[in-house]
């Protein structure tokens, strides 16, 4: 089965939510009118298999590329928790 999760647009269910949500944790994490100092990536999907992953950031898409892909490695390397809920 090929995996498509991550390719298109935010979905049209979330399309007004995401980038209310980016604003507001930019706002928490950020004081407005100063340098960011804390860069977020928001990941938002389905559970099953409808849908994709939704993706909306305030950091550079270079800088998520290289987060993602070294969290990726740090996840492989880990042992299996069971996964669960925060």
């Amino acid at each position: 089965m090929k995996h498509t999760l991550g390719s298109g647009p935010i979905e049209p269910q979330l399309h007004d939510l995401m980038p209310g949500l980016a604003h507001g944790l930019d706002e928490i994490f950020n004081e407005p009118g100063k340098p960011k100092s804390v860069g977020f990536v928001l990941l938002a999907f389905n559970f099953g298999d409808k849908g994709r992953c939704n993706y909306i950031s305030n950091a550079n898409r270079e800088d998520v590329v290289t987060l993602l892909a070294e969290q990726l490695a740090y996840f492989k390397g880990m042992p299996e928790t069971g996964g669960g809920t925060a």
